[in-house]
């Protein structure tokens, strides 16, 4: 499985602060917001990883992430020179992708919840076994006519998809984490632009809607989806990340952790990245959470 992060844009709705720097680069309260969708799919197992950036600031993303060899990730990088719709991600990660399956996630989407990894791994057991086609993830809003909007049978499975409705039959938003089988570039190249010259991600879902391959995964109680496009949403993601972090004493999206979990950093390897942090709380925390590993293994 592959992933893809799609970190383009302009970010205008939060000009002035992203005139100068990238949307996906800003703080998100102890971490960039970068960390966020890419704990996604390291939480999903997925090591082999796509950024989309713009073509001015992906040197910025690479001196923060690098190639991602120090997390036991691969990371490459990609241009996207102009934000010409989310699908548009599948057209320039094509060899990124080959004929593998992929995860997409937008790089200013944040997800948390207890279970998140058993559920992502859940549904991608479920593509490689052929049983679903593309799996989309709905979020309860009280504004769903703001969003793109799926309605899903009992067992789950997508039965209709509206765009901004103006009298929604569902308040299941759909989220920006899309996970696909080794369909989705050959739909993306079959794609019509929309009048804004657009590749539309819901014209790839409706795709797979037709086809009857299409899952909508509820992520209901328990869960929080916020989307870090605004400046109120930007401080509220803040706010609910201090909250959480301070009342817990965990760190969310700490790529360090992820990687040492998932045994793709050793206990060592996971101190020395702390330590080159360590006058910052969240390079305190990263070695802590190494010291305990490497007790526990004593």
């Amino acid at each position: 499985m592959k992933g893809i992060i799609l970190a383009g844009g302009a970010g205008t709705r939060l000009h002035p602060i992203t005139r100068a720097v990238s949307k996906q680069l800003l703080p998100v309260f102890d971490k960039p917001m970068i960390y966020y969708p890419l704990s996604v799919l390291m939480l999903a197992g997925i090591r082999d990883i796509l950024v989309i950036t713009t073509p001015e600031e992906q040197p910025l993303f690479r001196r923060l992430l690098g190639d991602g060899s120090e997390l036991g990730l691969q990371l490459d990088y990609a241009a996207q020179p102009e934000p010409n719709g989310i699908a548009q991600a599948f057209l320039i990660g094509a060899d990124h992708i080959g004929d593998d399956h992929c995860a997409l996630v937008l790089g200013d989407n944040i997800f948390h919840g207890q279970g998140f990894a058993m559920v992502l791994r859940d549904c991608i057991r479920r593509l490689t076994a052929g049983e679903d086609g593309a799996v989309l993830f709905g979020y309860p809003v009280r504004d769903p006519e703001r969003y793109g909007v799926g309605l899903a049978d009992e067992s789950g499975r997508l039965i209709d998809i509206e765009e901004k409705p103006a009298a929604p039959r569902s308040n299941r938003a759909i989220t920006g984490l899309y996970l696909y089988d080794d369909q989705v570039v050959d739909i993306a190249r079959g794609l019509t632009p929309s009048a804004r010259g657009e590749l539309e991600i819901t014209d790839v879902n409706r795709e797979y809607l037709k086809r009857d391959q299409a899952r909508l995964v509820d992520l209901g109680r328990g869960f929080a989806w916020l989307d870090t496009g605004t400046h109120d949403s930007l401080v509220e993601a803040s706010q609910y990340v201090q909250v959480l972090e301070h009342r817990q004493g965990v760190r969310i999206a700490c790529l360090e952790e992820i990687a040492l979990e998932r045994g793709w950093i050793d206990a060592d390897a996971c101190l020395a990245l702390g330590a080159a942090q360590g006058k910052s709380g969240y390079g305190e925390y990263v070695m802590n959470v190494a010291r305990a590993r490497g007790a526990q293994a004593r």
